[in-house]
């Protein structure tokens, strides 16, 4: 098998802080909010600790192209560090020709009402090929584009997680 790593980062056009409290921080509703019109509902199984299972429902009108249900496996959440990492259990053609896939999301200020995300996906491939390149965009992107979406909310509110 062959593991591999892909690591992309963005420009994020809020703090780390109001970030993290509406897409990290384990509240489903605040994400759903932050999401409306891509994600049509995110749920919980758990008490939100290390285990717990998030369920996020894309709505099919976004159009997103890939699969309409993603689910993740919070393996670690570390508030002051503003770190998350999750194992994915299911979503997207990419993750489709994967055996693993850990995803962590780092979150770090750069200057006032900025910061920056740092996206880091460790897979293990089902067939022993290398991951393509393109599908390594493809799933940094499906990662990014949640962060822009929710960026998106946060420049429009900015009232919201202040």
């Amino acid at each position: 098998m062959v593991a591999g790593s892909i690591t992309h980062e963005c420009a994020v056009a809020v703090s780390a802080e109001r970030l993290w409290k509406a897409a990290f921080a384990g509240d489903a509703a605040a994400l759903d909010r932050a999401c409306a019109g891509l994600v049509d509902s995110v749920e919980v199984e758990g008490d939100g600790a290390p285990g717990s299972v998030t369920t996020m429902r894309l709505n099919p009108a976004a159009g997103v192209g890939v699969a309409a249900v993603f689910r993740n496996r919070l393996v670690s959440r570390d508030a002051a560090a503003r770190v998350v990492r999750t194992e994915v259990l299911e979503g997207g053609p990419v993750s489709a020709q994967l055996r693993t896939q850990v995803a962590e999301v780092a979150l770090e200020d750069a200057g006032e009402g900025a910061c920056v995300a740092r996206v880091t996906v460790e897979y293990e491939r089902l067939d022993g090929a290398p991951l393509a390149p393109e599908d390594q965009a493809r799933l940094a992107q499906g990662y990014l584009g949640l962060i822009k979406k929710v960026e998106a909310y946060l420049v429009a509110n900015p009232g919201e997680f202040a």
